[in-house]
């Protein structure tokens, strides 16, 4: 008979990371990284974009200093393209 491994977030502890505590909060965080490291999804999907902006987010909320500044600025970067392009287009039609 062979031992059952457990489904879920403890899965990671039993295959990967052997002889780690499930407990400790590094060692979690850890298996979360792993977890969303080995995750693939259909990136060429509108859900797929979402899901890797969702993912962005989500590792800038938990990053600070200058690392969450440059995130911030990227992010002000791609608003302003979008400005610019939206302002573009409106005065070409207007203008036409």
């Amino acid at each position: 008979m062979t031992p059952r491994t457990p489904e879920g977030p403890d899965a990671r502890f039993h295959d990967d990371l052997v002889g780690l505590d499930p407990n400790d909060p590094e060692a979690r965080a850890f298996a979360e990284h792993l977890d969303r490291i080995e995750r693939s999804g259909p990136s060429f999907t509108v859900e797929g974009a979402l899901d890797g902006i969702a993912d962005f987010a989500e590792s800038s909320n938990r990053i600070g200093g200058h690392y969450r500044a440059m995130a911030v600025l990227v992010v002000l970067l791609i608003l302003l393209g979008v400005v610019v392009s939206v302002w573009d287009t409106i005065s070409r039609f207007l203008g036409w």
